[in-house]
Order: structure tokens, then C-alpha cells, then sequence
């Protein structure tokens, strides 16, 4: 396997200095995530802009939740699933929610349920989603704007879900209290 390096703001490539005192600034320390997409200054730069565009749209906290969480679970992904895990509940997600995702189980409503569903779809399908499961995802009051806000969320997922499978990210301290694994 190939080892990727952990960068710093003193070892990291010049294009990527100040994007890592910007993660540093926004999180206290340089998630491990970062640490690796410093390598390549344009992937950190386009993650970290595409979380803020992610993190703004028109998803409140549980459905950017549901977003992340089933794409992280269906990616398989050991450093995203426990991050967002945290990240939930530093946002104030209901654990319901978290677990729900985490361990493929029904979620607490039909909305959020709809938002799994359509995001899975995205996913799976490859973006082809047929007209039966948009109109689902619309019948359940999300909107054209919402479908796009997906790929959105997707596009952020894949840069680090990726990322973390090539580079075996190593799990941040404070999120290893939410290891994940997926079930057989």
C-alpha cells in the first residue's frame, strides 16, 4: 500500500499552506482528511470550498446529515462514517438520526427516509436516477433545487471518501470514540 504523508503547514506544498491554517483555524487542529489532500493543493482547495457550498444550501442539519451519512456508509468509508458522526452531534443531530444512518436502519421520519432513498439512488445509479424515484423525492416535499444540492453533497463525499480509501486516513483522535465498521 502507498503511504501518504500527514502534512503540516511546515511540510505541505506551498499551495496548500494556507489552506491548512484555514482548516486549523475553522477546527482547532488539521483534520487527518486534509492533512492528506494537502499533497494536492486543488483537491484541499476544492473540498474545502465545496463543504462550505454543502454546508450553505438549503439542507438544515439533519439533511445534511442524511446527505453525508448515507454516502459515507455506502462508500464505506472508516474515517468519514465516525467524523460526520461527530460532526452530528457537534451540530445538535438526534443520535436517532446518526445511528439510523450508521447502521442502515429505518430513520425517524419519511422525509429524512426520502432523502436517504434519492441520495442512494444518485449513487448506485451513477446519477441516472429514473422519474419514479424523483417524483418520490418531490412527493415528499424536497424540491429541483434539493436534487442538485445531492450531487452537490455527493461531489464533496467522493473527494473524501476516495481520498481516505487510497491514503488509509488515519481516524482523528477525537472521533475514533465513534469507529465504525461495516456490518457483514
Amino acid at each position: 500500500m502507498t503511504t501518504f504523508t500527514l502534512h503540516d503547514e511546515a511540510t505541505a506544498p506551498e499551495g496548500s499552506k494556507a489552506l491548512l491554517t484555514k482548516s486549523k483555524n475553522a477546527f482547532g487542529r488539521i483534520p487527518g482528511l486534509h492533512a492528506v489532500m494537502a499533497e494536492a493543493p486543488g483537491l484541499l482547495e476544492a473540498y474545502q470550498r465545496v463543504h462550505e457550498l454543502f454546508v450553505n444550501s438549503s439542507f438544515d442539519k439533519d439533511e445534511l446529515t442524511v446527505v453525508w451519512q448515507t454516502v459515507n456508509v455506502e462508500n464505506a468509508c472508516h474515517y468519514c462514517v465516525p467524523a460526520h458522526t461527530g460532526i452530528a452531534k457537534n451540530m445538535g443531530v438526534d443520535d436517532a438520526i446518526t445511528e439510523a444512518l450508521r447502521n442502515k436502519t429505518p430513520l425517524p421520519n419519511a422525509r429524512l427516509e426520502a432523502l436517504r432513498d434519492f441520495t442512494l439512488k444518485l449513487v448506485r445509479d451513477r446519477g441516472n436516477v429514473d422519474d419514479a424515484s424523483v417524483q418520490a423525492f418531490l412527493d415528499a416535499g424536497f424540491t429541483k433545487r434539493n436534487i442538485l444540492e445531492v450531487i452537490l453533497g455527493y461531489s464533496q463525499k467522493v473527494m473524501s471518501n476516495y481520498t481516505n480509501h487510497l491514503a488509509n486516513t488515519p481516524v482523528d483522535r477525537a472521533f475514533q470514540k465513534f469507529e465504525w465498521h461495516e456490518a457483514a
